[in-house]
């Protein structure tokens, strides 16, 4: 019996996210946590500043469920959350010394996991999959 793609795709991300939450979980994070600071990390280093609103509009999620992320990444002491400079109705969001440049972490343990799952599979067809993969994310709409 040939199985449906969805599922095959649904498979395949739980998977991944299964591995990607245990790294997460070493880290004494959770992986929506680890997602978020990935995203502050990497947003700090070509933006001047980081906001809240910033990271809703990337997770997709609303205004109180990321205050509350924010306040326990916060908590842990790996982002600090101040007065913005450019307009004081909002807040800077910054990594502290401790999670600053984890975004490259975090691509380093994709990459692991990737590999991971594609072990059996030849550099070619790897190379085929990722590629095949970008032209089905282009194709949709993520706004």
């Amino acid at each position: 019996m040939m199985m449906p793609f969805g599922l095959k795709i649904a498979i395949i991300n739980r998977a991944f996210r299964k591995q990607m939450d245990e790294k997460a979980a070493k880290l004494g994070l959770t992986s929506v946590q680890l997602r978020v600071l990935g995203s502050i990390s990497r947003l700090q280093e070509r933006e001047t500043e980081v906001h809240q609103k910033d990271l809703e509009q990337i997770e997709h999620v609303s205004h109180p469920a990321m205050t509350k992320l924010l306040q326990r990444l916060e908590v842990k002491g790996l982002i600090r959350c101040a007065p913005s400079v450019q307009d004081r109705r909002y807040k800077r969001i910054c990594c502290t010394t401790q999670s600053a440049g984890i975004h490259r972490m975090i691509l380093a343990q994709d990459a692991e996991v990737f590999d991971t799952l594609c072990r059996d599979l030849s550099p070619q067809q790897r190379a085929q999959l990722v590629e095949l993969a970008d032209l089905l994310v282009k194709g949709i709409d993520l706004a």
